[in-house]
């Protein structure tokens, strides 16, 4: 599957990986049913994740055609995405941070921080 192919909230997601990749953070954790208006200088943009989207990531991540592996597991409507370490799961895979921007609860905390500010 090429990246052509991807759903636009499965690329949102998957960018993430490639993004923050270099930082070490190998873990995405995402909700499916997300939606957000994010603003920034440019204007705004909606993030959203649906069903169709994680049926599209969940093929990538079975066929992509550019090397890495990944491993991706669903409890309920929250789906976490590993990027693998020589086709498997790193050891110590709690000492990576969890990329969570695609959730609500998240949303709900950052507003939260906002508003003590």
């Amino acid at each position: 599957m090429e990246w052509s192919e991807l759903t636009e909230g499965a690329k949102a997601v998957l960018e993430q990986t490639r993004n923050l990749k270099n930082d070490h953070i190998q873990i995405v954790e995402f909700e499916v049913g997300f939606q957000h208006e994010y603003e920034t200088e440019g204007g705004t943009y909606t993030v959203s994740i649906q069903e169709e989207d994680y049926q599209s990531l969940k093929r990538y991540t079975l066929e992509n055609e550019y090397g890495e592996k990944y491993h991706m597991a669903r409890n309920k409507n929250i789906v976490k995405i590993i990027l693998l370490e020589n086709g498997k799961i790193p050891d110590n895979l709690s000492e990576f941070p969890v990329f969570r921007q695609y959730k609500f609860d998240a949303i709900t905390k950052e507003e939260g921080e906002e508003q003590e500010e």
